[in-house]
């Protein structure tokens, strides 16, 4: 059994003898999961070796016991925590889902850079008395802005260089938003799951990357809880309170959940039970909650959907979240 610290992965990735002329047999090698994880994880799984990847806020809460944090303490103590068995193993997505997730979020982080150049100008333009509608479009607003920029020489060496930054981010967005929905358009589960209301090629890619592999949640209802879109808990004695929800897991996949919810409640003109059902709860616990719930809800559904390989029935969904 072992567990060796940062400085161990280094000497590892560099050299995998070091396993090999290690004193003692090793029977199973666990880590804490990080940005490294996966190289390491399939690098030593195909080198022969019994590897555990551990929920990180299970290890910090054990962690958290010893007086003084060194990293030979961190190793013994992680290596306790495969001896007892109290770890939870983290699934490893494939490189596959891996993928997908950089290309997505990629994606996202032109479109943000995008925004903040298209901001920046906004603010710069109000100075000199220039407001530019917020109904402008991305596609629109270079040949917007720039015309009025091109009339103040002052302004037009001062602002040209950034709107031809934002020109080039722009059209590798586009480029990348492309690839997008044409990889959702050759995925059959996708295509499965673009046909719930409000699902589009965005929120189908991104909860099959982040599922990977739909077997691993024995039930469907657990797929929620995973996302974080279930309530936390408190019980204590005579106490018991339920609180928000607990915002665990993939952040990326629950805003996209929250976002699919919201387009159906709010955009989605065809009717169905679940955006039935969603609109009953908005009346009854107000719109944020509501569309939670209907997040929720969505998780659990294409969840089901991929594990029975079926498409969505409108005349069959309803009831509790």
């Amino acid at each position: 059994m072992l567990d060796p610290q940062s400085s161990f992965w280094a000497a590892l990735a560099a050299d995998d003898r070091v396993c090999g002329q290690f004193a003692h047999p090793i029977e199973r090698i666990g880590f804490e999961a990080g940005t490294l994880s996966q190289h390491l994880f399939f690098g030593l799984t195909a080198e022969g070796f019994d590897v555990v990847w551990m929920e990180a806020r299970q290890v910090n809460a054990a962690l958290s016991a010893m007086r003084n944090k060194t990293d030979k303490n961190d190793a013994r103590g992680i290596a306790q925590v495969l001896r007892t068995g109290w770890f939870s193993p983290v699934h490893m997505k494939s490189r596959e889902a891996h993928g997908v997730r950089a290309l997505l979020s990629t994606r996202k982080a032109l479109l943000k850079k995008t925004m903040d150049l298209a901001n920046e100008v906004r603010g710069l333009l109000k100075i000199f008395g220039i407001r530019v509608p917020m109904t402008v479009k991305h596609c629109s607003f270079d040949g917007v802005v720039r015309p009025l920029i091109e009339i103040d020489d002052v302004l037009a060496h001062a602002l040209v260089p950034l709107l031809d930054a934002r020109v080039i981010l722009y059209q590798h967005f586009l480029e990348l938003d492309r690839r997008v929905k044409r990889a959702a358009s050759q995925d059959e589960v996708c295509m499965r799951m673009k046909t719930v209301p409000g699902v589009g090629p965005i929120a189908s890619l991104t909860f099959k990357a982040a599922v990977d592999n739909p077997t691993r949640f024995n039930r469907s209802r657990t797929v929620g809880a995973h996302f974080g879109l279930t309530p936390r808990r408190y019980q204590s004695g005579e106490h018991d309170n339920p609180g928000r929800i607990s915002k665990a897991g993939d952040r990326d996949v629950r805003a996209t959940l929250y976002a699919a919810a919201n387009a159906l409640l709010m955009r989605t003109m065809a009717g169905s039970q679940i955006k039935s059902w969603g609109m009953r709860l908005m009346r009854t616990k107000g719109r944020r909650r509501a569309v939670v719930a209907v997040a929720r809800k969505l998780a659990v559904l294409l969840h089901r959907m991929w594990v029975d390989g079926t498409k969505f029935r409108q005349d069959q969904v309803g009831g509790a979240a």
